[in-house]
């Protein structure tokens, strides 16, 4: 039986404005995607990677639904993700959830962590007297004990790797099919990174939560993903099973970041060991 395709993007494009001059006034415009495809079976995690500038971030953006694409569809679960009410767009947002790269941008400062991670159950209504534990176990879902002290923290009061996993949880909290991770390990100190893939291996293999992972990193592809895309230019340059693109890349990007990135796998490969301690 074929896997369901919870995530689809056909034909995407994106371009922006070219601005300069002392008065960054438009001087034409920069095409970030250039009709991107690709597909995500439920419980599949995938690597998009590529060099800086390749579109991967804008890419996120777009198959989260936080921006539209110029040109192309975006489905989730065979709906597309079209302009239309708000109720609809909302309920289709909630199934793909972006966690970005930097967590201050989805923590607020003066919020402490308790609140931050209700927020959504809020949003979705989800009884008071449940909140409580509910955020507590969405808190130790990401690896995270001490819950009720940690509820109470600010931001500021916690490390990168805890700011990183809250933020996870507040997105775990819309009770995704897909979650989009933006550099999920770039603002992790290193000793952190391999507890990071530990738990998002673990949300995949235990709810069957897709994850489309954007990176520079083919370390954590390596460690963490089924699937690898490549992109460059706004193109899918390269697409394969991780393994197989990585032991023989095709395309002088795929070879290049290999290259580049292969003294950095065995460190990751021993980080992430399962039997490291969380």
């Amino acid at each position: 039986m074929a896997s369901e395709v919870v995530l689809a993007a056909e034909g995407i494009r994106r371009r922006y404005a070219a601005r300069g001059g002392v008065w960054q006034r438009r001087k034409g415009s920069v095409c970030a995607l250039r009709g991107v495809s690709l597909q995500v079976n439920a419980g599949e995690s995938v690597a998009v990677v590529g060099p800086s500038g390749a579109g991967k971030s804008t890419l996120a953006r777009v198959l989260a639904g936080v921006e539209p694409p110029d040109a192309g569809t975006v489905t989730v679960g065979g709906v597309a993700l079209n302009p239309g009410p708000e109720s609809a767009l909302r309920a289709l947002r909630q199934t793909v959830q972006l966690v970005f790269q930097d967590p201050g941008q989805a923590l607020d400062p003066r919020q402490r962590v308790g609140a931050a991670v209700a927020e959504p159950l809020v949003i979705r209504r989800v009884p008071r007297r449940e909140l409580a534990r509910r955020m507590e176990e969405l808190l130790e879902l990401v690896g995270l004990p001490r819950s009720r002290e940690l509820a109470l923290r600010l931001p500021r009061d916690l490390s990168g790797g805890e700011r990183q996993r809250v933020a996870l949880a507040r997105a775990l909290a819309c009770d995704p099919r897909v979650l989009v991770l933006d550099e999920p390990t770039a603002s992790v100190d290193a000793s952190m990174r391999g507890q990071v893939v530990n738990v998002l291996e673990a949300l995949r293999r235990g709810r069957g939560v897709a994850l489309v992972v954007i990176t520079h990193d083919l370390g954590l592809a390596a460690c963490l993903c089924q699937r690898v895309i490549v992109l460059d230019g706004g193109s899918v340059v390269e697409e394969g099973a991780t393994t197989a693109l990585l032991a023989q890349p095709r395309h002088p990007t795929s070879a290049d970041m290999v290259a580049v990135s292969r003294v950095a796998w065995k460190g990751w490969a021993e980080a992430s060991d399962p039997r490291a301690e969380r």
